[in-house]
């Protein structure tokens, strides 16, 4: 997949997309972020890529010509406005699993990370972007959620990750939070990790992380929890009875 990204803070993505699984992929090829910087494509001696408001405010917006310049260097404009451009903003769709799943089926992206008060209108309506948000608070640039975005979708990339299972067998895509993790050694600090899971015996350890993150869901998550119920899950006989005991107990 390839991924054009439109922002004032090119350096700010280095750490992230040259490191861990983000930056193997980029060598093997299999993610291609492309970084644009906007203040290239300003026409003021100084780089200018903002102006205030019309009808005043506080802050200042994003002017529409740099912007536009950045997305024609992707290629013709035609050819662009067919490709999926999205607008990371406070006021777009929340980023979700479904989402996700479908962003990752477009072979390119192209990310506008807005700053400031946000960006003109008339760029949003010409190239007809989507505007999307990782939540319901405000941050200081569209970077970081930008970042956010690339990295959930590239988990879904086949060859980002060690196995495809890794991706959705993960915390929130199972439906249910991920259940506690341990490792070496058995005991520390005085705590013993749980006899179960070094036993040997993989159906006790299933259903002792499936009891887990039963658990764990219903009390931190009763939103998902209650959607998991409701999917009507298929279950063996023993995972029936965990649930009917976590269920009658309130």
């Amino acid at each position: 997949m390839k991924i054009h990204v439109l922002t004032l803070f090119p350096e700010m993505f280095a750490p992230v997309t040259t490191c861990s699984m983000l930056g193997r992929a980029g060598e093997k090829g299999i993610l291609n972020i492309d970084l644009i910087n906007i203040r290239d494509y300003s026409n003021d001696k100084h780089n200018k890529a903002d102006d205030t408001p019309f009808g005043g405010g506080v802050g200042m917006v994003m002017l529409a010509d740099p912007i536009f310049g950045a997305l024609q260097s992707i290629g013709p404009v035609q050819e662009v406005k067919k490709k999926r451009i999205l607008y990371m903003s406070p006021r777009g769709k929340q980023l979700d699993q479904s989402m996700i799943e479908n962003l990752v089926t477009e072979e390119e992206l192209v990310i506008l990370c807005g700053h400031y008060e946000g960006v003109d209108q008339r760029v949003l309506d010409y190239w007809d972007m989507e505007e999307v948000t990782i939540g319901d608070y405000i941050l200081t640039g569209g970077e970081l959620p930008a970042m956010v975005l690339i990295d959930a979708v590239s988990r879904f990339i086949p060859g980002v990750l060690g196995t495809q299972e890794s991706a959705t067998d993960e915390s929130i895509y199972s439906g249910l939070l991920e259940c506690d993790q341990y490792t070496k050694p058995r005991e520390y600090a005085g705590m013993l990790a749980p006899e179960v899971l070094w036993s040997g015996n993989h159906k006790l350890i299933h259903l002792w992380q499936f009891e887990n993150a039963l658990r764990l869901t219903r009390e931190r998550r009763p939103d998902l929890f209650a959607a998991w119920l409701e999917k009507g899950q298929a279950m063996t006989k023993e995972e029936k009875k965990i649930l009917e005991k976590i269920l009658s107990a309130g």
